[in-house]
C-alpha cells in the first residue's frame, strides 16, 4: 500500500502537469485557458438566449394584443430585445414610404420585406458573435492536445534510450504526461462541441420566430398602406 500510494500521487493531474516538458506544460496552460474561455461563452450565450425568448415573449403578445400600434411603440420601442427594434425598423420604413408623393405601394411593401429582413439578419449576427469561437475551440484542441502528446512521447523515448531501460516503471510516467495532453484537448474540444450545436439550433428557432413576427408585421403594415390608398 505504501508503494501505491506514492504511484497514485505521480500520477495525479497536477504531478503529470510538473513533470511535463515545458513544450507539453504550454500545450496544457492554453488548452486550460481555452476551455475556461469556452465556458464563459457558453454561459453568457445560454443565459442571454433565455432572457432574450423571455423578454420577447412578453413583446410579443402585449404587441398583438396591442389597440394602438404607435403608442406602444412610444412607450416600448427602446426596448432592448430584436423584436422591438424590428418594429422600430418596419415602421420607420412605413412612416417615410406614406410620406412620399407616389403611391408606388408595391415598391413600399419591397422595401419593408428588405428592411426587415436586414434587421433580422443583424440581430442574428449580434447574438451569434463568438460563436465562430467555440467552433474553432471543439476542432482544434483534439489536434492540440494530440501534439502535446506526440511531443511528450518522443521526450519520453528520448530519456528511455538514454537511460537504456525500457521497463514499464521508466516509461509509464512520461507517457501518462504526454496522453494527459490529448486529455485536456478532449475536455475543452467536447463542451464546445456540444455547446456549440445547441446554441446554433437555439439560434436558427430564434430567427425562425423573428422571421414569422417581422411577416406579421408586414401584413400588418400592408394593410395600413391598403387604408392609406
Amino acid at each position: 500500500m505504501s508503494a501505491a500510494a506514492p504511484a497514485a500521487d505521480l500520477m495525479s493531474p497536477l504531478a503529470l502537469f510538473m513533470h511535463a516538458d515545458i513544450v507539453v506544460k504550454l500545450v496544457m496552460i492554453g488548452l486550460l485557458v481555452a476551455s475556461v474561455w469556452t465556458w464563459g461563452i457558453i454561459i453568457t450565450h445560454v443565459t442571454r438566449l433565455r432572457s432574450i425568448n423571455r423578454a420577447t415573449d412578453s413583446y410579443e403578445r402585449d404587441f398583438w394584443a396591442a389597440k394602438d400600434l404607435d403608442a406602444f411603440h412610444e412607450a416600448r420601442g427602446k426596448e432592448e430585445i430584436p423584436t422591438a427594434r424590428i418594429v422600430t425598423a418596419g415602421l420607420g420604413e412605413w412612416r417615410r414610404s406614406i410620406g412620399l408623393a407616389s403611391s408606388d405601394r408595391s415598391g413600399a411593401r419591397e422595401r419593408l420585406t428588405t428592411v426587415m429582413s436586414a434587421e433580422v439578419e443583424g440581430e442574428l449576427d449580434r447574438l451569434s458573435d463568438r460563436l465562430n469561437i467555440l467552433a474553432t475551440v471543439a476542432s482544434a484542441a483534439p489536434f492540440i492536445g494530440l501534439f502535446g502528446t506526440v511531443w511528450g512521447i518522443m521526450r519520453s523515448f528520448t530519456a528511455i534510450a538514454g537511460a537504456n531501460n525500457t521497463s514499464l516503471a521508466v516509461v509509464a510516467p512520461g507517457i501518462a504526461e504526454a496522453l494527459f495532453a490529448t486529455a485536456i484537448g478532449l475536455f475543452a474540444a467536447i463542451p464546445a462541441l456540444i455547446a456549440y450545436n445547441r446554441l446554433t439550433h437555439g439560434l436558427d428557432r430564434f430567427e425562425a420566430r423573428l422571421n414569422r413576427f417581422a411577416d406579421r408585421f408586414h401584413a400588418t403594415l400592408s394593410r395600413e398602406f391598403e387604408r392609406e390608398g
